[in-house]
């Protein structure tokens, strides 16, 4: 005799899909990892961004801080090879390598992240100083065919530049380099009041990314923004000298990254519009007066706003391979750099 099998099970099965996806949960089947209500596998994102954060199994974070765009400010200077020392890079190569692998690296990013965050404008904006004319030609090149609006900008040296005093803390006098550098930051900070909608990220010509940095630094800003209710500030990078420090720390969860609360960084840093507007003062002040440390403003900052780096790095700043601001641990530091090759 023929036996029959009941669907009973399977329509009810069916139901109870139905019934989560209405009231929003998510259920996981795990013998074998797959997410019924959103069609998807665990190894997937699930997370929708500016509506929902979720990281198993921690569950699900509303976003009431969804994310409206992200203007890059790329700050370059390919005729300079280091800004205040004359030791060689890691992998010693011209300067302009690192710059285009920095842009490149960039540009990778940002059209991984533009495949979640589909309502989020991105636009890349370089202020360049001093750059020769093929240098420039170069990474246009690479943005026009990189489908992200741009925007390439010279540096108005001598109008930033008169802002700068000639003695700095250590009661040294500022170099060349250092002023075209400060007046960079202080036009940077200047494009991101008059044209940013919303986040802005500051970063130097020799940050090289990973490609899932900017969709990770997106979902982590909206997941911590909005259990918090508070504005961000991120530094992308996990920096040597973190780690010669045994201060307590604060840890967070991003998409797939873990991160911490740290309380210094490089002027290679995100953040919204609101906490430049907020913290105005403090930042231009870095772009009039050279500090020992340099970065002792946004430290300041620091010390009221939340700043996090991720563990492990997004992005790497490719200076001397012994320098404690530079190569981040437990990253492959050659797999990068080749994968961002022309």
């Amino acid at each position: 005799m023929r036996e029959i099998k009941s669907n009973k099970k399977n329509i009810l099965t069916k139901f109870f899909i139905k019934l989560s996806r209405l009231f929003g949960y998510e259920i996981i089947d795990q013998s074998n990892l797959n997410i019924p209500t959103s069609s998807r596998n665990i190894e997937e994102k699930i997370s929708i961004p500016g509506k929902k954060s979720v990281v198993l199994p921690l569950g699900k974070v509303e976003i009431t801080r969804s994310i409206k765009s992200l203007d890059i400010i790329l700050r370059t200077c390919m005729t300079v090879n280091m800004l205040s020392q004359s030791k060689k890079r890691v992998f010693e190569q011209d300067k302009d390598e690192y710059t285009k692998r920095t842009l490149r690296s960039i540009i990778k990013s940002v059209n991984q992240a533009k495949i979640s965050f589909k309502n989020v404008k991105f636009k890349i904006y370089i202020i360049d100083h001093d750059s020769q004319e093929k240098q420039i030609e170069s990474i246009k090149k690479m943005l026009v065919q990189s489908n992200i609006n741009f925007e390439i900008i010279k540096l108005e040296l001598d109008k930033f530049s008169r802002e700068i005093k000639n003695i700095n803390e250590e009661n040294k006098e500022v170099t060349s380099n250092q002023k075209s550098n400060m007046s960079n930051i202080h036009q940077s900070l200047f494009l991101a009041k008059a044209k940013s909608e919303d986040l802005i990220y500051f970063v130097e010509d020799d940050y090289v990314h990973e490609k899932n940095s900017f969709t990770e630094i997106l979902f982590t800003y909206e997941r911590i923004s909005s259990q918090l209710k508070k504005e961000l500030i991120i530094c992308p990078t996990d920096y040597p000298y973190l780690y010669t420090q045994t201060d307590k720390a604060r840890i967070f969860m991003g998409e797939t990254r873990h991160w911490r609360q740290v309380d210094q960084s490089l002027c290679t840093f995100l953040t919204s519009k609101n906490i430049v507007e907020k913290h105005w003062n403090e930042l231009t002040s870095m772009c009039k007066f050279e500090h020992y440390p340099f970065e002792k403003p946004l430290h300041k900052i620091y010390k009221n706003e939340l700043c996090i780096s991720p563990i492990p790095s997004l992005a790497v700043h490719f200076t001397n391979i012994n320098s404690i601001y530079g190569l981040s641990p437990n990253v492959n530091w050659k797999k990068l750099w080749d994968e961002n090759e022309n």
